[in-house]
């Protein structure tokens, strides 16, 4: 079943700025979650919700998309950027946690479980988490463009 894929205001920011090998890497990735769903995805993100219900993919390099799926036939990109530990003003997982309102313990060990279960079902978010995700996307978009413009 072809899934539709939205990106959010943030992540089409956020691939604007991808170029070269990397914006290649992004469009295949488009292409085969659109053909296959949950499987063209890595693992499911862990913690308290709606972090379980959310799935990434690793493009190139350190390079990570988040993508929520509304239902069967539906997808969110929400996030797309680097992962840095080091970084936290360009680590994709900071930026997660900030899109859900989440604040990880220091001691928080995650773990990567399919993004798929195991007949093959995308986990679903409500479409009101999603468009609370979206919605909180485009405010922390609109907070770090502004924070740069200082």
């Amino acid at each position: 079943m072809p899934v539709k894929v939205t990106e959010t205001w943030l992540a089409s920011s956020q691939v604007a700025g991808l170029r070269g090998p990397a914006r290649k890497a992004y469009e295949t990735f488009l292409d085969d979650l659109a053909s296959r769903g949950c499987a063209a995805l890595g693992y499911r993100v862990t913690g308290p919700e709606p972090l379980p219900r959310l799935c990434v993919k690793h493009l190139r390099g350190n390079d990570r998309v988040v993508v929520a799926f509304e239902n069967r036939s539906s997808a969110w990109v929400l996030l797309v950027g680097p992962h840095e530990d080091g970084d936290p003003g360009r680590n994709v997982y900071d930026r997660l946690y900030e899109l859900a309102g989440v604040t990880p313990p220091p001691s928080w060990k995650r773990t990567r479980p399919s993004c798929c279960s195991e007949t093959g079902e995308a986990p679903l978010t409500s479409p009101e988490v999603v468009d609370d995700l979206v919605l909180r996307a485009r405010a922390v978009g609109r907070k770090h463009r502004n924070q740069f413009r200082r």
